[in-house]
């Protein structure tokens, strides 16, 4: 059973999967607010609520999220059911805080599914896992707060498609100086908000406010989508590829 909320823009040039957070759901109003700079830059947004948040909205009772398989599963899923059914266009993922660990993790099962190396993946796929162009992590949870030992890095140190991580400089699940410390994949890029932390939000003495900072992830995000997808729209044509298999690779069918 899927929550799903489509934000569309008028004139979509891409689509991004937006995963939620531990603890609040797509309604939450930093899911809406960078949903809503995102589609008036030209980006479809599919905001969902796992399966355990519809429980809790359900019940009004708190839970703990499901395990992580369960929680990519639905991911997966749900990228499968809405690109079957949508106008296809290039697809990212992303997510904030849980969601875009989750992303990350996804990131990896989409490498694997395209190179025929899982021969057990951890997630049932569909034909367009494989042509997730690449994902964006919105506050990544680096580690647990006040447990920096407690790394949450090993994927990101050999994942090979495109990953952009908008990160507050003073995040307690990671801060500007932690990350210097980490041994990231090359295909990583961190973008740091001055004096923001885990929802963007930094001190009134700083001269920002949350809404610039979400504001500026959006930004970075459409830069983001727009450097990837022109990078292999020139591997295609340096293939040699035809048009078919590009509007294939597109639609996240061919790759």
């Amino acid at each position: 059973m899927f929550d799903i909320e489509i934000k569309r823009a008028a004139s979509p040039f891409s689509r991004l999967f937006l995963a939620h957070g531990a603890g609040a759901g797509k309604e939450h109003e930093f899911m809406q607010s960078m949903s809503l700079h995102l589609t008036n830059l030209g980006i479809d947004v599919v905001l969902f609520n796992f399966a355990y948040m519809q429980t809790i909205k359900a019940t009004g009772k708190r839970r703990p999220p499901d395990k992580a398989d369960k929680l990519l599963q639905h991911f997966t899923d749900v990228i499968c059911d809405v690109n079957a059914k949508e106008p296809l266009l290039p697809s990212f993922i992303g997510g904030k805080s849980m969601g875009g660990r989750m992303a990350t993790m996804l990131l990896s099962e989409a490498t694997a599914y395209q190179q025929h190396q899982s021969n057990e993946p951890s997630v049932e796929q569909c034909e367009y896992l494989a042509g997730i162009y690449g994902a964006i992590a919105l506050g990544y949870p680096f580690h647990p707060p006040g447990k920096p030992e407690k790394t949450r890095t090993a994927h990101l140190e050999t994942l090979a498609k495109p990953l952009l991580v908008i990160q507050g400089e003073r995040d307690t699940f990671g801060t500007k100086a932690d990350i210097s410390t980490y041994s990231l994949s090359s295909s990583i890029e961190v973008k740091y908000l001055p004096d923001g932390d885990h929802s963007f939000k930094p001190r009134k003495a700083s001269g920002y406010t949350q809404e610039s900072h979400i504001q500026t992830a959006a930004e970075a995000t459409a830069e983001f989508i727009k450097a990837v997808m022109n990078e292999r729209k020139s591997v295609i044509e340096e293939t040699g590829l035809d048009k078919k298999s590009h509007a294939q690779n597109s639609s996240g069918e061919g790759l």
